[in-house]
């Protein structure tokens, strides 16, 4: 008997001590004006930032049900216009696996029976940070996400718009006016409006209430090529939202989603970020388009998955993956830093400096320590 309530211990212990695959933690949300801002989630008169926080909790943190199930999420949230961001994070550090998808953002897209290749399309980009100053919060660098579109001319970086409140008096947000936005765009417009859209019933402002005390909201980040075509006519537009490919959320439908390779981080240059694992997820809507009816795209983020949650956190230094970290590992990261790259080399584990770079800056402080310096 004594030994059977061991084993059930340890089980359950092992069971508690398990890395959830789900979202456990919101950090933030700020949503950019939308037609479904303070519908999902629902915002409740005096509601406050925390408040919305715990709302959106509620959609997307994933659970455990009754019979052990995992649930990812039970709901979704939407991020309004471009911008419009989440940021989430698990109960432990997402591992980057080598020659594997690491993490899947889920969203609420879906195909058109009409048209192959799209459907319901509105694609955030999705950035990723570690948490290199150990304060548990997300405010180290962030690194983007390079999906299908990160060559394509019709990217625009640096991307910035700024949305202004309606100020019509104490009931302006019962008003139908439209919300204005200018960008720093060039070679698009570099301003427009978000249809107040009271006559397809959303009769809610777009303005995220708990910001009311804000007059605008600035966002800044890399606009991904619009991506809706009429198939139908200008008196009588019928929009598709095609898909863009891969490495961004709510573009393909979940089930056709296989997820994002850490690999295809890159930093605020376009180089590759070495990741070995990331502690902070941050999803925001990556078009600025309105479609009729449709109205603005906006992303929806369904929570999210780490697709291999016990994937012990590799040791940083140990590039060779041979008997720890020694000066065999110091050796191969100062061949890596002069273009060569040998056998079996790791160089997520290069970056030992945590700067998302691998230079003699990180041959000097691996070596310093294999000499106990």
């Amino acid at each position: 008997m004594r030994k059977l309530l061991l084993i059930l211990m340890l089980t359950v212990a092992m069971a508690l001590s398990a890395n959830k695959p789900y979202v456990t933690r919101i950090y933030d949300y700020v949503p950019a004006p939308g037609q479904f801002v303070n519908v999902i989630p629902t915002y409740e008169d005096g509601f406050t930032k925390q408040d919305m926080l715990d709302k959106v909790a509620e959609k997307i943190c994933g659970y455990e049900d009754k019979s052990g199930n995992t649930v990812i999420a039970d709901s979704y949230i939407t991020l309004g216009a471009f911008g419009g961001y989440v940021v989430f994070g698990f109960d432990h550090p997402v591992v980057n696996r080598a020659g594997e998808k690491d993490l899947k953002v889920r969203g609420n897209s879906f195909g058109s029976t009409n048209v192959s290749g799209g459907g319901s399309s509105e694609p955030g980009i999705v950035m990723v940070s570690r948490d290199d100053n150990g304060n548990g919060e997300p405010d180290d660098a962030w690194y983007e996400i390079a999906g299908s579109m990160h060559s394509s001319p019709k990217l625009k970086r640096g991307y910035e718009i700024t949305y202004y409140r309606p100020t019509i008096g104490d009931d302006w947000e019962d008003a139908a006016e439209q919300v204005r936005w200018t960008s720093n765009d060039p070679d698009s417009l570099r301003e427009g409006y978000i249809d107040q859209m009271r006559k397809y019933l959303h009769y809610q402002t777009y303005w995220p209430m708990w910001l009311r005390d804000k007059s605008t909201l600035t966002f800044c980040g890399t606009k991904l090529p619009n991506n809706a075509v009429n198939n139908g006519t200008a008196d009588a537009p019928y929009y598709v939202l095609m898909y863009l490919g891969w490495g961004y959320v709510d573009d393909l439908p979940n089930s056709a989603d296989p997820g994002l390779d850490l690999d295809w981080a890159v930093d605020e240059d376009g180089h590759r970020a070495y990741l070995d694992h990331i502690d902070f997820v941050k999803v925001y809507t990556g078009v600025n388009q309105k479609c009729g009816w449709l109205g603005e795209t906006s992303t929806e983020v369904a929570g999210a998955e780490d697709l291999h949650p016990d994937e012990p956190l590799p040791v940083m230094g140990d590039v060779n993956g041979v008997d720890g970290v020694d000066v065999g590992d110091v050796v191969a990261i100062a061949n890596f830093v002069l273009g060569a790259t040998p056998a079996g080399f790791n160089p997520r584990l290069a970056d030992v400096n945590s700067t998302a770079d691998v230079d003699i800056s990180d041959v000097v402080l691996l070596a310093n320590r294999v000499m106990g310096m």
